[in-house]
């Protein structure tokens, strides 16, 4: 029983491929389907049989392969004829570097499976998945699919997905550049200005909250922020951004940070690592940290 027929002169050996590997997968699933391939004037045509009539399930399984095929061959003729066109009519207001860094972030998410790092992952997955249901909504509607014709019609419904995806792209990239910039700025504030305390203990407990001392031992926390008293009453201002400032004002000469993998703001570390370098070290097998590890008071 034939179910779809194929026809393509366009990305010939990755469509024979992925429909190579396709059926290889559906026959693990136990949907079993066959294969018909001719070749007229380099225009191939590949019809799609099954043994029987095809369930609901199956049926639905076979257009969701195809639909990533049909997806694959989208993004790649976007990728390579409208990305760098659009970047530049769209974008003129970045520099030629900044352009080629977005294309290459744009090129990743668009072709490859990312894994779900942040809401921005999650937003250009949901974009992603929302191109394939109309793809799939297509290949509902036809039982055959003239490649060429897709890429020349169809790709015109998944172009609001993909412009919302460069959206999005450059809208990370330019959080990114910007929080570049600022630590930039703290890292030349804090290298002009000399050390006001020797060494700064960070001590992070179970709980996430810290302790912060000096080389004798001593709580210096409000020393460390004595300049940021109003902000310390402010709602808007949390123990992080205190700490923060604190530490830039005060320039310590070596900061060690204990029990790291206690702390529930990864961007705090990442940002006193940053702005100090090597003045930074991490701690987490002294008396301290087994008392942190065993939640004792210190």
């Amino acid at each position: 029983m034939l179910f779809l027929s194929l026809v393509y002169d366009v990305y010939e050996d990755y469509i024979s491929s992925e429909i190579s590997r396709m059926k290889n997968l559906l026959e693990s699933r136990g949907i079993m389907v066959g294969i018909s391939e001719s070749i007229d004037k380099n225009v191939h045509f590949l019809k799609l049989y099954s043994g029987e009539e095809l369930t609901l399930k199956a049926h639905n399984t076979i257009n969701i392969y195809i639909a990533n095929i049909l997806y694959g061959v989208a993004m790649e003729e976007f990728v390579n004829k409208e990305l760098p066109s659009f970047l530049t009519d769209s974008y003129f207001f970045l520099k030629f570097d900044e352009l080629k860094d977005i294309r290459e972030r744009t090129i990743k998410v668009l072709t490859q499976e990312g894994t779900i790092l942040d809401e921005n992952m999650v937003y250009c997955i949901n974009r992603k998945n929302n191109m394939k249901k109309k793809i799939i909504a297509c290949l509902e509607e036809n039982d055959e699919i003239n490649i060429r014709g897709f890429i020349t019609f169809r790709i015109k419904d998944l172009k609001e997905d993909i412009e919302c995806i460069l959206d999005k792209v450059v809208e990370a990239f330019m959080v990114e550049k910007e929080y570049s910039e600022f630590i930039k700025l703290l890292k030349y504030f804090v290298e002009i200005q000399e050390s006001k305390i020797e060494e700064v203990n960070i001590f992070i407990k179970a709980d996430g909250t810290y302790i912060i001392k000096d080389d004798k031992g001593e709580d210096i926390l409000g020393r460390l922020t004595s300049d940021l008293s109003e902000a310390r009453f402010s709602s808007t201002v949390s123990i992080e951004d205190m700490l923060i400032s604190g530490l830039i004002t005060n320039s310590p000469g070596k900061i060690v940070i204990h029990c790291a993998d206690n702390c529930l703001n990864k961007e705090l570390l990442e940002t006193i690592k940053n702005v100090f370098c090597e003045r930074v070290s991490y701690c987490s097998s002294c008396n301290t940290c087994d008392s942190l590890k065993h939640n004792s008071k210190i």
